[in-house]
């Protein structure tokens, strides 16, 4: 039976997070800025691949920065690793980008439908004309409606990513299967619930300020940042795995050549 995997309470700090990220990303820049622009390359500008390269991408990101962390020789073929756990990190990556999948959907179905309205041309509005409820009212209406249904999918938004938070670092570090490593991270997520959510609002404040250097900042410094937040909180949450202080290797054959039946020296 595999040991109960520990993990810490309240151990998130946002501040502390971005923090390290930045000073381990200075150190080897390079390094770290190719590895997030081949990532954002692999799991948004594949189509249809993408959601399928998701897990094994961030497992990669993770192996990277856990090892850097550690003070182990990293390099930018090392973002690859986590193909060699292809199967369960990419089955948690397709779980994990269901919202997404949904939001992408929801959007183009907008769309479609405000080609199918544009295309009625007056009829719309001979609608609104000839009904007793004026169109402002509908209009206001429902645009209490939107708010409620995004400020309802902002937070399922969120609870979803704190679920997921872990899951694939735990995957990869500890090689948990999938199942196994959604129900850890899910108790790991509430129980830093708080911390996680000062983390996604800091890292968005990340994003909006690497918009503000002319939009290349997101790339040469927001989502570096970003990912390393991620691959620090989680080495908060869950500590490196402690090694026994017992040897329980057996002694060599010859350990006792030189003792005798009774238990002294011969």
């Amino acid at each position: 039976m595999t040991p109960e995997i520990q993990f810490n309470r309240g151990a998130i700090n946002a501040g502390e997070c971005v923090t390290t990220a930045w000073e381990m990303i200075k150190s080897k820049y390079g390094m770290y800025l190719g590895i997030s622009l081949i990532a954002v390359v692999m799991t948004s500008c594949i189509p249809c691949l993408n959601i399928f390269l998701l897990g094994p991408v961030m497992g990669g990101i993770f192996y990277v920065g856990l090892r850097d962390m550690k003070g182990e020789p990293v390099d930018f073929g090392m973002m690859f690793k986590g193909f060699e756990n292809f199967v369960p990190l990419m089955v948690i990556g397709l779980i994990q980008s269901i919202p997404a999948v949904i939001s992408q959907v929801v959007q183009y179905s907008v769309r479609l439908g405000q080609f199918a309205s544009g295309g009625m041309g007056r009829g719309g509005r001979t609608f609104f004309q000839g009904s007793s409820i004026g169109p402002d009212i509908i209009a206001g209406v429902g645009f209490v409606v939107v708010l409620i249904v995004v400020a309802v999918f902002a937070v399922f938004a969120f609870v979803w990513w704190a679920v997921f938070f872990f899951a694939i670092p735990l995957a990869m570090d500890r090689r948990l299967p999938v199942v196994e490593a959604i129900k850890l991270s899910a108790r790991a997520a509430m129980g830093n619930i708080g911390g996680l959510l000062v983390l996604m609002i800091l890292e968005i404040l990340v994003a909006m300020l690497g918009l503000l250097l002319l939009c290349l900042g997101i790339f040469l410094i927001s989502i570096p940042v970003i990912f390393l937040t991620n691959v620090v909180a989680y080495r908060l949450v869950f500590p490196p795995e402690q090694s026994s202080p017992f040897n329980y290797n057996p002694p060599p054959p010859n350990a006792y050549r030189d003792w005798g039946p009774g238990g002294m020296a011969a």
